[in-house]
């Protein structure tokens, strides 16, 4: 019978433990980074610096600075797409539209007080935080539309649901980053307002009508 080995401790953390723990700091000071600076600020130097690690723990996790910052853009947007998910499972006692209300208000107070920010900034020049934003779009509008489903009415048009359900997503994600870099000038209650206001326009061709 073979016997494993245990794992090989150092401070009371296995190797891979360790090594999980270093990713997780390179992320956060990257992310820490991006907030306060933007994006582009993020160099793997810099990241290392704040980590107090040297640059092959860096090489260890990333091969450069473009699957660092597409990390960081994963973690934030799965902490974004959980809560909103969240916010929709806590509801569905509610109508449909109301509960929709409730995912727009928690949208922009994440907005507010979060690292979402970073996914509503000014990602030119980086292709690979260019690819990122489309594909949380896409990603978006198919959550929206898997949530929505159970509520729409019968024969539908499914194409022409995804190109509104993308548009208004896209024109909610523009919207946002407007008022975040002063655009638009704004209260969080009217943003909200607004914002559920023309979800309303674009949800009624499409839900059922109640009993």
């Amino acid at each position: 019978m073979n016997v494993r080995a245990p794992a090989r401790t150092w401070g009371g953390r296995t190797q891979e433990e360790r090594r999980t723990e270093r990713r997780a700091r390179l992320i956060a000071e990257a992310l820490a980074i991006w907030l306060e600076n933007g994006w582009a600020a993020v160099t793997m130097r810099g990241v290392c610096t704040r980590a107090a690690l040297n640059d092959r723990y860096f090489y260890e996790h990333f091969a450069d600075r473009d699957e660092l910052l597409a990390a960081v853009w994963d973690e934030v947007c799965l902490e974004v797409f959980g809560e909103l998910s969240g916010v929709v499972a806590e509801h569905l006692h509610l109508p449909p539209l109301e509960i929709l209300h409730r995912a727009i208000a928690r949208a922009v107070a994440l907005q507010l007080d979060s690292p979402a920010r970073i996914l509503f900034g000014d990602h030119a020049g980086s292709r690979v935080l260019e690819e990122r934003r489309k594909a949380m779009l896409t990603e978006a509008t198919d959550l929206l539309i898997a949530t929505g489903r159970p509520y729409l009415r019968p024969g539908f048009d499914e194409a022409d649901l995804r190109m509104g359900t993308l548009m208004g997503i896209g024109g909610f994600v523009e919207l946002l980053t407007a008022w975040r870099t002063g655009a638009i000038e704004s209260d969080t209650d009217r943003i909200v307002e607004h914002v559920s206001r023309t979800a309303r326009l674009l949800g009624t061709q499409y839900l059922a009508v109640p009993d």
